[in-house]
C-alpha cells in the first residue's frame, strides 16, 4: 500500500511537470511571433514637395505570419495637427498596424486631407499581402479628426473610386470620437461658429446608407466630449439604423474625456475584429 501511494505520488509529479512543459511550448509559440516596423513608406508617388513629405506610412506587421488582419490607422489633431505612429494598443496583437500622415490644414485644404486618407487606405489593399496580409480584412480606424477621416472615405464611395477599391470591401469602420457632421476646422474656414453645425457633403452623416461596411462609433462619456460629439455620433446610428444598415453598433465611454477615451476604445476595435474575423475566415 505505501509503494501505491508513493507512485501515485510520483505520477502526480510527472503529470504535472509535463502540464507545465506543456503550458510553456504554448507560451513560447505565441512568443514566437515577430514583428517588423518599415517606416516611411510613400503611398503617393507624385505631388508637390508638402505631399510627398506629408503622405507616408508606418507598417507594423507580423513578419512570419500569412494572411494576417491589418488596421489603418489615422491621428488625430483637429487636422491641423498630429504625426503617424502605431498605438500600443494594437503591437503584439497578431495584426499589422498601417499608421497614416496626411496633409494638414492650412497648407492643405479639407479635399487634400480626405483624398489622402483614401490613398493610404487603397495603398493597403494592393500591398499588404505582399508582406502577408488578407486584403479581404483591411479595417480602418482612428481617433477624433482620424476616426472623421476613416468614416468619411468609407461611407462616400467617391474617395476611394478614384483608386478603383470599393470601401464596401473594407472589413469595418471604427471611428474613435470622430465627426459624423462636418468637421469642425473645414466650418471654422468657412466662418462658422464651433456651436453651429452643419451636415453637407463633408459630413460623414450625410452619406448614410444600408450597405456599408459594418460601423463601430465609439465616442467618451457625453457630458466630458468635445462639444456634442456624443450626441452627433449617437444620430449617425440611428440614422444608419433607420436607412437599414445591419452592423451599426454605438459605445459611449463613461468616465473618459475625449483625449483619454482612445486606450479603452482599442479594447472594443480588437473584439469586434474578432469577431468579424470568424465570418471572414
Amino acid at each position: 500500500m505505501i509503494i501505491f501511494a508513493k507512485n501515485k505520488i510520483i505520477m502526480k509529479k510527472i503529470l504535472l511537470l509535463l502540464l507545465t512543459v506543456f503550458i510553456s511550448y504554448l507560451a513560447s509559440a505565441q512568443d514566437q511571433i515577430t514583428y517588423q516596423t518599415i517606416e516611411n513608406l510613400s503611398y503617393r508617388t507624385s505631388g508637390d514637395s508638402y505631399s510627398q513629405e506629408r503622405c507616408k506610412l508606418d507598417l507594423y506587421y507580423p513578419e512570419n505570419q500569412k494572411e494576417f488582419a491589418t488596421v489603418v490607422w489615422f491621428h488625430g489633431g483637429g487636422l491641423t495637427g498630429g504625426n503617424k505612429f502605431i498605438p500600443e494598443q494594437l503591437k503584439n496583437s497578431g495584426m499589422a498596424v498601417i499608421a497614416v500622415n496626411y496633409r494638414l490644414l492650412p497648407k492643405g485644404t479639407l479635399t487634400n486631407c480626405i483624398d489622402d486618407a483614401a490613398a493610404a487606405v487603397a495603398w493597403a489593399f494592393n500591398e499588404i499581402e505582399q508582406y502577408g496580409g488578407d486584403k479581404r480584412k483591411v479595417f480602418v480606424s482612428g481617433h477624433s479628426a482620424g476616426g472623421y477621416l476613416a468614416a468619411m472615405i468609407g461611407l462616400d464611395k467617391k474617395w476611394l473610386n478614384t483608386y478603383q477599391i470599393d470601401a464596401d470591401e473594407i472589413a469595418a469602420l471604427i471611428p474613435f470620437s470622430g465627426h459624423a457632421i462636418s468637421h469642425f476646422a473645414y466650418r471654422q474656414s468657412l466662418g462658422m461658429k464651433d456651436t453651429q453645425p452643419s451636415i453637407d457633403e463633408f459630413a460623414p452623416l450625410y452619406y448614410v446608407r444600408p450597405d456599408a461596411p459594418p460601423l463601430i462609433i465609439v465616442s467618451g462619456d457625453r457630458e466630458m466630449e468635445m462639444l456634442g460629439r456624443y450626441e452627433e455620433n449617437a444620430y449617425f446610428w440611428r440614422m444608419m439604423k433607420v436607412a437599414g444598415h445591419k452592423e451599426t453598433y454605438l459605445y459611449e465611454l463613461d468616465g473618459y474625456n475625449h483625449g483619454d477615451m482612445a486606450v479603452p476604445a482599442f479594447h472594443i476595435l480588437k473584439n469586434h475584429v474578432r469577431q468579424l474575423l470568424k465570418s471572414i475566415l
